[in-house]
């Protein structure tokens, strides 16, 4: 596996393990991840979204992330962007979300 691939691999893992402090689902399996840009020079571009625009954790969340992500080897930086478009729904969860949260 290229090196390109397994920094993303681990991107998506060192994801898994941000939780919203009122959700007990981590942010990847939520769907608030919309896209992750891992560029050549160690640059890791991450567009997220919130739950609500006027979600409390939104700070932390984006803190907790680059400190994550920059502890990856290879990550020289990551940049996290919030965006509010598309809009969040919770069709955007994967599966294992919508048992954990009661949905299935």
């Amino acid at each position: 596996m290229n090196e390109f691939l397994e920094i993303e691999e681990k991107i998506v893992s060192a994801l898994k393990t941000v939780y919203d402090p009122e959700i007990p689902v981590n942010v990847y399996d939520l769907g608030l991840i919309y896209n992750i840009d891992v560029k050549e020079d160690g640059v890791v571009d991450i567009e997220m979204t919130l739950t609500a625009p006027s979600c409390p954790a939104g700070e932390y969340l984006v803190e907790d992330i680059q400190m994550k992500i920059n502890g990856i080897e290879g990550v020289k930086q990551c940049n996290v962007n919030i965006v509010f478009e598309p809009e969040w729904t919770k069709e955007r969860m994967s599966e294992e979300a919508l048992l954990e949260l009661g949905y299935l």
